[in-house]
């Protein structure tokens, strides 16, 4: 038992009492009920399976029909798709674990075959590099495909998209949630407002530093005025290049964003960290800028060990790790870490889409 390892104490965020720091990352499955992408008695089973995390971070899941991007995945806009995650959030807590869910609105980073034939929206029209997955209706077989260059949204779009970030927020309570976790990362649309590469507007939510983090600030004024401060995350990724979105200005903009919500109480920050082989490197600078700005609870992500986290962990660069693909092939991960258990290796295959192989059927360790 590496019972002394910093991740094994435990925590707190927000209200919620953590038995240790090891997080179960957002990680998109594509497993809802068709049509009208609705959370089911599979998906429960898959995360109260997975309920011995400190915490479990859903996948994406969209604030409204606009806001999709990818094939089967869920949403929090209708009655059905709230008592879908009630089931879930009943089967976590029964389980004795605690669950939030992220709200999602992709923006550029969709296809006009999930609206109707029009364009995906974003602060700007402007044509970038993106895919998304999406299944054929004929063939039944999913594939990535690439974005078009979206419309640009008008003000009173925005306004609008800020108030079905406030009316996720309360479908999630009322379906049961612990909490919420706001998606700002990987290119979706509050990503876009953030990013001079992304956001060319001249009205008040382009151009200055001040202007584009206005979105943002909308959106969380509104969640944390529904839910609570403490109960609301936000998920950021600072040095996330790929889908358009190397932007000289983000480090600074982010930090600002980090003041902001510390002035606001905010329950707790998410950054990601890039994952793939040449991705640019998190620099411990700005984990220091974070810090500083940032006094709450701080998760990371991002191709963690036991030795990266013990190092982030007492450093006090962060206060909770989250894991993706290993908490899918492991649904005990916190034991498996924690009694230096082998880690099961996930199916990639099976990632996106399918049913119960290479989801809910990943066993727990038997000796």
């Amino acid at each position: 038992m590496t019972v002394s390892h910093p991740l094994f104490t435990p925590t707190r965020a927000g209200p919620l009492d953590l038995p240790h720091r090891v997080v179960m990352a957002p990680m998109t499955r594509a497993r809802s009920t068709q049509p009208g992408d609705i959370p089911n008695a599979m998906n429960a089973r898959y995360y109260a399976q997975r309920a011995s995390a400190a915490l479990i971070v859903t996948e994406a899941t969209q604030i409204s029909p606009q806001g999709k991007g990818y094939s089967f995945t869920p949403g929090i806009h209708s009655d059905a798709q709230i008592e879908g995650w009630r089931l879930v959030t009943d089967a976590v807590h029964a389980a004795g674990g605690r669950i939030v869910l992220q709200l999602w609105h992709v923006g550029r980073m969709s296809h006009p075959d999930f609206h109707d034939g029009a364009l995906p929206v974003a602060p700007s029209a402007l044509p970038f590099e993106g895919s998304i997955w999406k299944v054929d209706p004929v063939t039944g077989q999913g594939g990535m495909h690439a974005c078009p260059t979206p419309r640009a949204l008008t003000r009173s779009e925005i306004h609008a998209i800020v108030q079905d970030f406030r009316l996720a927020a309360r479908r999630a309570m009322q379906a049961g949630f612990d909490g919420v976790e706001v998606h700002g990362a990987n290119g979706y649309l509050i990503d876009q407002f953030l990013r001079t590469t992304s956001n060319a507007r001249t009205d008040e939510y382009g151009g200055s530093r001040e202007n584009r983090l206005r979105f943002l600030q909308e959106v969380m004024e509104a969640v944390m005025d529904e839910v609570g401060a403490d109960r609301a995350g936000l998920r950021l990724a600072p040095f996330l290049t790929a889908r358009g979105m190397n932007c000289p200005d983000i480090l600074p903009t982010i930090l600002e964003a980090a003041e902001f919500l510390q002035a606001r109480g905010l329950g707790y920050l998410h950054l990601v960290e890039a994952d793939w082989d040449d991705a640019p490197v998190f620099t411990e600078t700005f984990r220091q800028e974070v810090r500083e700005r940032f006094h709450g609870p701080i998760i990371v992500a991002g191709r963690y060990d036991l030795d990266k986290a013990r190092w982030v962990l007492e450093q006090g660069y962060a206060d909770l790790v989250a894991f993706g693909r290993p908490f899918v092939a492991n649904p005990d991960l916190p034991r498996r870490l924690a009694e230096g258990l082998p880690l099961a290796e996930m199916d990639g295959s099976t990632l996106f889409g399918g049913g119960v192989q290479g989801y809910s059927d990943y066993p727990a360790w038997q000796a």
